[in-house]
């Protein structure tokens, strides 16, 4: 749009303009560096600055092409859609405003000089169309949020008036902009500028209504320089909205984690730390205080978050948004230097309740939603640390699996078998007797020492027979990976188990371990290499997978059943195996699979994760029962699993609902080695 010559005949625009952008811009940079900047700078360091180009490449895929905020559009749910709208037509007029505005207030002829006549034209013509489309999609968003309320917007944050003020904000910048135009129109304005679609329609009806040209050229002037105001304020505005993501999201989508989501963050140097885990701003890393002002509180993380939907008071938006007010309410005397970071209030049990950190199953469903990348489970796990390492306050169930993880190795209070009791009558080697075998079988904790589950491993161990492996287990010489010390919050025993079974297979250095148990081969594969345990490592799904391409083994007796597969978060979230078992069900001669309406990437968890197959859950209902209501609605015959967590929680929750001998849970490679046949 064609700026007027001057401000009401006293500024010569080019003066006001940038006169104006500059205070404004200035005061707008300082009121960023204090509410925000010097407060998250407060954090502990946390190295995210490796590797510069993958980041910037993965950023510009997440913030430019709106990459997660797209994952999720539907017919039922257009958001998404309506949010790229949004943004992109921000873009676009953050464009025209250097091209049009900014640089045509020096000298107009200038955006004509760059783009030419003819591109002045196009781009006029496609932002009077974009600004139609973005009041029309406010319009719609209002109505969802207000009226229709989807149970994501249904919290006390995605309520906030604030939602209001920014819509109200920005649809009165497209408004301003289309009459800024009609009124140049009006008052006899031409050339590329006066021909955009919409504003020569509201300019020939101005026209038509007898607008004198002197008024209009009056009107133009103060729409324009109000259409300015609108777009300088939004700078002032954003540091004090919840709309502060627009600033936040992309730097907190270039330091985003590059390590899968199941691997935990180590606390290094463990025996020289001062503190263990976070419980005051400052303990906290500073992504994790960034986290909070990335958070767009699109409640897309809660609603679909397993403990929040069983009923429980976990809600992964609120412990971003919570840490962040507990931020800006110590932060600013911290950063003035008036009181130090560890005098500040604790923030669990005042801004953070504590029952909200042992309702996370780490199932990872917040941050696979979440559209700018804060990393929920990190904020959670580190609070879950101070509690057990420096309080020793845990839910009591957590301290039995602790303490028999010290003194036996292994989570499993009560149990009388040992770790080879499964392979009797097997004549399976270890490693101590044939070190030198292709594959180590990593048997795990859970199918080695309970009943049920110990039918898992034999299965593993027939089909590997039956294809000519050459395979070894360590036997006695196997403990747990750590995995629910971890998860549960003491990093210490963690670390101290972790470095015992990167003694024992560092002694043997196995060319391939093969494990049961996604747990196990999280930790293994993701974990292990943070204290210098390199190996390769494969769930058994991914190598029966290729034992079946090979033709090593065949699958020819039919299993005539129907079955609805259930994704492992730490199989599938935490390390993208979801084809891999569905591959092997579907080479099974007879067996129809089904799927559940929550699969793969948005599959619900059965309740196991994060210590929780053995810490009882408190508050609503158990989610392994919400889970399997889900298999029940298939009305398939068997749940299928690759986790024997999950098969555990599936037959107690089969069992629960009264249907033990009509549904069944088997894990896929009990399948297998049935359909291998006699």
């Amino acid at each position: 749009m064609v700026p007027p010559d001057n401000m009401f005949g006293v500024i010569p625009t080019w003066i006001g303009v940038y006169l104006f952008t500059l205070i404004t811009f200035s005061l707008a940079g300082i009121i960023l560096y204090k509410r925000v900047i010097r407060l998250v700078l407060i954090g502990r360091p946390v190295k995210r600055f490796d590797h510069p180009l993958q980041r910037l490449i993965g950023a510009i895929v997440i913030v430019i092409g709106q990459k997660k905020v797209l994952q999720r559009v539907s017919l039922k749910d257009m958001a998404g859609i309506g949010h790229v709208v949004i943004f992109w037509g921000f873009l676009l007029f953050v464009l025209s405003y250097v091209l049009l505005i900014f640089a045509d207030s020096i000298w107009h002829p200038f955006s004509e000089t760059l783009l030419t006549k003819t591109g002045v034209t196009i781009l006029t013509n496609f932002l009077n169309i974009i600004a139609v489309m973005i009041l029309f999609v406010l319009v719609w968003a209002l109505t969802r949020r207000w009226i229709l309320k989807p149970h994501r917007l249904s919290f006390d944050l995605t309520r906030s008036y604030d939602s209001i003020i920014i819509v109200t904000l920005t649809a009165t910048l497209m408004i301003l902009t289309l009459l800024t135009e009609a009124f140049f129109i009006t008052k006899g304005g031409t050339g590329p500028h006066a021909s955009g679609i919409i504003a020569k329609l509201i300019g020939s009806g101005m026209i038509n209504a007898g607008v004198e040209a002197d008024i209009a050229g009056s009107l133009h002037t103060v729409f324009w320089w109000l259409h300015v105001a609108n777009i300088l304020g939004f700078s002032l505005y954003i540091p004090f909205s919840k709309h502060m993501h627009l600033l936040a999201a992309p730097p907190n989508s270039y330091f985003r984690t590059l390590t899968p989501m199941g691997a935990l963050h180590p606390i290094e140097n463990i025996e020289q730390a001062e503190t263990f885990g976070a419980n005051r701003v400052g303990q906290f890393s500073w992504k994790s205080l960034l986290d909070g002002y990335a958070c767009a509180v699109c409640g897309r993380c809660t609603d679909n978050c397993p403990a929040h939907i069983s009923g429980k008071i976990l809600s992964p938006m609120h412990v971003a948004e919570e840490l962040k007010g507990h931020l800006m309410t110590v932060g600013p005397d911290i950063a003035d230097g008036k009181i130090k970071p560890e005098e500040t209030e604790p923030v669990i049990g005042n801004s953070i309740p504590e029952q909200m950190i042992w309702d996370c199953v780490t199932c990872g469903a917040c941050e696979t939603e979440c559209p700018v990348m804060v990393e929920h489970i990190d904020m959670i796990m580190d609070m879950r640390r101070y509690k057990v390492m420096e309080e020793s306050q845990m839910p009591e169930t957590a301290k039995n699996v602790l303490m028999n993880l010290e003194q036996r190795g292994h989570p499993w209070r009560g149990t009388q078998f040992t770790r080879t009791d499964w392979m009797k009558d097997m004549d399976i080697k270890t490693m101590a007797e044939n070190p030198n075998v292709d594959i180590l079988l990593w048997v795990g904790c859970t199918p080695a020492l309970e009943e049920r589950s110990q039918n898992i491993v034999r299965s593993m161990a027939s089909v590997l027979k039956r294809a000519g492996v050459d395979f070894a287990v360590l036997a006695d010489e196997e403990t747990c990976t750590g995995d629910p010390a971890r998860r549960i919050g003491n990093e210490y025993l963690f670390q101290t188990m972790a470095q015992q079974n990167i003694e024992t297979l560092n002694r043997y250095s196995p060319k391939k371990i093969l494990t049961m148990c996604p747990h196990c081969f999280n930790t293994i594969k993701n974990e292990y290499p943070q204290f210098g345990g390199n190996y390769e490592v494969i769930h058994y799904s991914q190598f029966v997978e290729q034992l079946i391409k090979e033709e090593k083994i065949k699958l020819i007796k039919n299993i005539n059943l129907t079955m609805a597969y259930h994704d492992s978060c730490y199989l599938g979230r935490h390390n993208g195996i979801y084809e891999e078992p569905r591959n092997i069900a579907n080479e099974v001669p007879g067996l129809v699979v089904k799927e559940m309406d929550r699969n793969r990437e948005r599959g619900f968890c059965c309740g196991a994760g994060g210590g929780h197959m053995w810490i009882e859950e408190e508050g609503g209902r158990r989610i392994n029962h919400v889970r399997t209501e889900q298999f029940l609605e298939t009305d398939a015959d068997v749940i299928g699993v690759s986790c024997p967590f999950c098969l555990q929680m599936f037959e107690e929750g089969i069992d629960a609902k009264e249907l033990k001998g009509k549904k069944k849970a088997k894990d896929i490679i009990e399948i297998v080695n049935e359909s291998l046949g006699d």
